[in-house]
């Protein structure tokens, strides 16, 4: 792929290398040798489903509330793309993270969680709720944009219909809002040595359910780090897990 002329001038001589961890639809390349040090490009096509516009106002929106993530550097429109330049997060994702232990691993997330979700809501002008990502799912189903073949194995040979028919039927009473990350897996949490460094990966950050986040990071600790180490990790943040609103997000996680 083409990176945007301004940037092909700016680093002559940088490597660029795609970058394949995460299951984000926008493309995320390395440059490395710049006088910066490394950095990031990402970039998606401009429409209606995209969400790298709104991840760009929502890394500047963490700046404002100190939470350490990407820095904006430069945001360019070509070729019908939208491309970000930003900042490297020191460190390592704690998906490949082999340095760090299962136990440091659930409370580098728990931590991180909590401290995101201790901000009051009435700060963030971003709008994750339950009613907006259904009505998104609903969009990308129409579409033909979700991957059916990349369901979690218990719905795998389901069409996105059903699955969302599904989420519709099991949607939970019960909401407690706060300020979450929205796709709380662990390549998506960064450390430098055993210290939480930053969040990447922010497009759907927002006011939802704490259990958006809690979901998904449940689903990622057991994935990588074992089973056996959900329940240290709810401990760790400190609340009961309930499993109703744990599988009901993880299923509504299916269609993006």
């Amino acid at each position: 792929m083409n990176i945007p002329r301004k940037w092909r001038e700016q680093f002559p001589f940088a490597l660029i290398e795609p970058q394949t961890i995460g299951e984000s639809g926008a493309d995320v390349f390395r440059l490395r040798g710049g006088e910066r040090g490394d950095l990031f490009l990402k970039s998606e096509p401009i429409g209606p489903l995209e969400e790298l516009a709104g991840e760009i106002e929502r890394l500047r929106w963490l700046q404002q509330c100190y939470v350490p993530g990407p820095t904006v550097l430069d945001v360019l429109s070509e070729n019908h793309r939208r491309w970000l330049l930003m900042s490297a997060v020191p460190g390592r994702d704690l998906a490949s993270a082999g340095h760090l232990s299962a136990l440091e691993v659930i409370a580098i997330v728990a931590n991180a969680l909590r401290t995101l979700h201790q901000i009051p809501v009435t700060r963030c002008p971003f709008d994750h709720s339950l009613e907006q990502r259904i009505a998104v799912a609903s969009q990308r189903v129409r579409a033909g944009e979700v991957d059916e073949t990349d369901f979690d194995d218990e719905r795998l040979g389901r069409t996105a219909a059903d699955v969302f028919a599904e989420l519709l039927s099991t949607r939970p009473s019960t909401h407690d809002l706060v300020v979450t990350h929205g796709d709380a897996c662990l390549p998506n949490f960064m450390a430098e040595g055993n210290r939480f460094s930053g969040f990447i990966d922010c497009g759907r950050l927002g006011v939802s359910d704490r259990y958006q986040d809690l979901a998904l990071a449940a689903r990622s600790i057991a994935r990588n780090c074992g089973p056996e180490w959900v329940a240290p990790f709810f401990d760790q943040y400190g609340v009961k897990p309930d499993e109703q609103r744990i599988a009901f997000y993880c299923l509504l996680d299916e269609l993006f």
